[in-house]
């Protein structure tokens, strides 16, 4: 609302509320104390703007400011270099909260499942419970468990990203196209994996201080290639 549209408001409100009053002449205090009066109602509140409102009218006019024909050449250029700075500033601050590798988003996203079946731990966690398993001499299940934690090593690392529904060989040959050092040994541990979970062989120490052995030697090894690997069952 504008300040003549706000004048406007104030006289008829003054003549409204005058209706049926025999007509007065006041002088310049009640004047003014009358304006007051009925400037003190709350319709006129929406008339005065709210601190969005300041602000969109800052923000517009240092936009109309850096676009006005008034502003000199070189001035012009140095304000579009500012305005350029502060764009590709606020990108980069959005980048880096929100951000997220490609390895991450795969990882996150395959993590829940191992091998069609349900698997939420880490592959450290998955170390530590086979050991516990290897000191107990139950070797099916530190075999076991031993194999996803290599698998699981891989898929943190964001080196091999296998399926959901991938049998354990796929992996192996996944995991050789990147460490092409260990592809044999890889094969032999997914041999052993699938000998104690599918064909209910029983597990051996030897046949868990391989798996092991694989899984250390795995995770220490260099990629040799750097786009992660998807296994095809």
């Amino acid at each position: 609302m504008g300040v003549t549209s706000l004048a406007r408001g104030v006289v008829r409100g003054i003549v409204h509320r005058a209706d049926g009053v025999p007509p007065l002449t006041p002088d310049g205090d009640e004047g003014r104390e009358w304006a007051e009066t009925e400037l003190s109602d709350p319709a006129y509140d929406i008339a005065e703007p709210t601190p969005f409102d300041r602000i969109a009218r800052a923000i517009g006019d240092f936009i109309a400011s850096l676009l006005s024909p008034d502003v000199s050449g070189g001035w012009a250029s140095a304000f579009a270099v500012v305005a350029a700075i502060v764009v590709v500033g606020v990108i980069v601050a959005a980048f880096l909260v929100w951000g997220m590798p490609r390895a991450t988003r795969r990882a996150a996203r395959s993590a829940p499942l191992l091998f069609g079946e349900s698997e939420h731990r880490s592959a450290s966690e998955l170390r530590a419970a086979a050991a516990t398993h290897a000191r107990a001499g139950e070797w099916e299940a530190a075999v076991v468990l031993r194999f996803r934690a290599l698998a699981r090593g891989c898929l943190e690392r964001g080196v091999v990203d296998p399926p959901p529904g991938a049998t354990v060989h796929a992996f192996a040959r996944a995991a050789a196209g990147v460490f092409p050092q260990h592809a044999a040994r890889l094969e032999q541990a997914a041999v052993a994996f699938d000998d104690v979970r599918y064909l209910r062989r029983p597990g051996t120490a030897e046949l868990y201080r391989l798996v092991a052995e694989v899984d250390d030697a795995v995770a220490a090894a260099r990629p040799a290639v750097r786009e992660p690997q998807e296994a095809i069952s």
